[in-house]
C-alpha cells in the first residue's frame, strides 16, 4: 500500500540553510520507511515570522537556492514543503504544476487528485485528499476548533484530510511564539484517526489506503490550563536553549505572581539553577515575606533576603541635596511618593537582580501578568524589567490556575503556598496605590 510520511518538524525563522538540512534529513528518513510522499509544514523554508525580511533580495535568493534542493532530493519520492511563494509540490527532480491548488500524484501506481491548501483554507474541487500545510502558532482553545472544522469539511469533501504543522519557537523581537504541531488526519467522515503529540517533533507514517479503515481516535480531555502550561513550559524551555542561558534570578514578593514564575522555571532549570531574591522595604509585611521564605524552602532553590530601604533611602536623599545649575541660578527636584515608590522597583530590578543575574552568569525575569500589561501598572525600568516575562499573556484568573495546576498536576504537593494563593493581591506600597 502507499504510504505517506508526516514531516512534523521544528523550523527556526531566518534560517534556510539550517531548516533545509533538517528537511534533507527527514525525506532520507521516509526513503527509508518506503514512504512515496512525505509532507512538509508551511513555511519550511525560510521560518513564518521573518519580517521585512521577505523584501530582500539577498534571502530570497538564499531560500530559492535551498528550495532548489529540497527539489533536487525529489528522486524516487513526492515531497509537498512551503516556502516563500506559497506551497510546492517537487516528484523525479522537478516541480509538479498545481491547478487552482490541484495535482496529480502518483502514490502506488496510482494516480490521486490531490489538493495542497496553506494554512487552514481549502479548494472545493472534487478530489481524491486534501493536504493541507500550516505555520500556526499556539493559541488557547485552537485545536479543539481546528478539529470540528476540519471534521466539517472532510465530510463535505468526501475525502480524508492529512494536516501537517510545525513545531519550536518563533521570535518577533518582542513577542516569542510556540509552534505546537499537532498535525493531524481526518478521514472522510470527519473522524481523527491519527495524530502526532504536541510540541515534539517526528515523523509519521501511514497508509494512505488504511486512513478509510482506521479505528478513530478518543480525544483525551483537557482543560485551558493543561494547554498554557504546555506551552509555557515548551517556550521557556525553548529560548532558554537558543540562547544557551540555564541559570535563572527571580525577584519573589510573596505574591502569586512571582511565586508561578518561580515553580514554571524551577522545573524546566532544575532548583539548583533558580535564584529567588526576596528585596523587602518598609512597606512590605511579615507575611509576604515569610510566604516568600516558604516558597523558596518548597522549591528547594537558591534563596536570599536583600532588604532595599537603605539604599532607597540614599537616593533619595542624594538627589534631593543635589542642585541643578542653569545660568548661573540653582534649583533642586522634589522626590514625591510616588517617585519613591518607583525608586523601589529600579532599584530591585536595575541594581540587585541584574547584578545577581551578572554575577551567576545568568538572567533576570519580569514576572507582569496581562493584567498589568494591558493597564501600564509598571515602572519603567523597574518590574517590567526582565530577559523575559512567561506570563504576560495571562489575565490573572489564568495564573491563579496556573498555580493550582502547578501544585495539584505538577508538582503534586503544595510547593506554592496556599497562603500565596488565598492572600489579598497588592503591590504593597503606599495606601495611596491601594489597587
Amino acid at each position: 500500500m502507499p504510504k505517506i510520511a508526516l514531516a512534523q518538524i521544528e523550523i527556526v525563522a531566518g534560517q534556510p540553510a539550517r531548516n533545509t538540512e533538517k528537511i534533507l534529513s527527514y525525506i532520507e528518513l521516509a526513503k527509508n520507511q518506503n514512504a512515496e510522499l512525505v509532507i512538509f509544514p508551511a513555511m519550511s523554508v525560510s521560518g513564518m515570522l521573518i519580517g521585512d525580511t521577505l523584501q530582500q533580495e539577498s534571502f530570497l535568493r538564499d531560500c530559492d537556492f535551498h528550495n532548489k534542493k529540497i527539489i533536487a532530493a525529489s528522486e524516487g519520492i513526492t515531497i509537498i514543503f512551503g516556502n516563500v511563494d506559497g506551497i510546492s509540490v517537487a516528484s523525479g527532480r522537478r516541480l509538479i504544476a498545481l491547478e487552482n491548488s490541484v495535482c496529480k500524484i502518483k502514490l502506488g501506481g496510482k494516480n490521486y487528485r490531490v489538493a495542497c491548501n496553506l494554512d487552514e483554507n481549502f479548494t472545493s474541487a472534487q478530489v481524491d485528499l486534501q493536504i493541507n500545510i500550516s505555520s500556526k502558532p499556539f493559541r488557547i482553545g485552537a485545536e479543539k476548533i481546528r478539529n470540528e472544522e476540519f471534521s466539517a469539511k472532510a465530510k463535505e469533501f468526501n475525502c480524508p484530510i492529512i494536516y501537517v504543522n510545525s513545531t519550536g519557537i518563533q521570535n518577533r523581537g518582542k513577542v516569542i511564539y510556540t509552534y505546537d504541531g499537532n498535525s493531524t488526519v481526518y478521514n472522510a467522515n470527519g473522524k481523527i484517526v491519527h495524530g502526532l503529540e504536541p510540541y515534539e517533533e517526528n515523523l509519521s507514517v501511514i497508509d494512505i489506503e488504511e486512513i478509510y479503515n482506521m479505528p478513530a481516535l478518543e480525544l483525551a480531555d483537557y482543560e485551558e490550563v493543561d494547554e498554557i502550561y504546555s506551552a509555557l513550559y515548551y517556550g521557556v524551555e525553548k529560548f532558554l536553549q537558543q540562547i544557551n542561558i540555564n541559570k535563572v534570578v527571580i525577584g519573589i514578593s510573596g505574591g502569586i505572581d512571582s511565586a508561578v514564575a518561580a515553580a514554571l522555571y524551577t522545573k524546566i532549570l532544575g532548583a539548583e539553577n533558580i535564584y529567588l531574591v526576596n528585596m523587602p522595604s518598609v512597606f512590605n509585611s511579615a507575611t509576604t515575606k515569610n510566604l516568600s521564605e516558604r516558597l523558596a524552602q518548597n522549591l528547594g532553590c537558591n534563596y536570599a533576603v536583600v532588604p532595599i530601604q537603605e539604599s532607597v533611602d540614599f537616593t533619595v536623599n542624594q538627589l534631593n541635596n543635589t542642585p541643578f545649575k542653569r545660568y548661573g541660578q540653582t534649583s533642586t527636584i522634589n522626590i514625591s511618593n510616588f517617585v519613591k515608590e518607583n525608586i523601589q522597583a529600579r532599584d530591585r530590578s536595575g541594581r540587585i537582580l541584574a547584578t545577581v543575574a551578572a554575577a551567576v552568569g545568568g538572567v533576570f525575569t519580569c514576572n507582569a501578568n496581562k493584567a498589568e500589561t494591558t493597564v501600564g501598572y509598571a515602572t519603567l525600568y523597574g518590574d517590567e524589567a526582565g530577559f523575559l516575562c512567561a506570563l504576560a499573556d495571562l489575565w490573572k484568573f489564568q495564573v491563579y490556575a496556573l498555580a493550582n495546576y502547578l501544585n495539584n498536576v505538577i508538582y503534586e504537593s503544595e510547593v506554592i503556598p496556599q497562603g500565596i494563593i488565598d492572600i489579598v493581591p497588592s503591590a504593597e506600597l503606599s495606601s495611596a496605590q491601594n489597587v
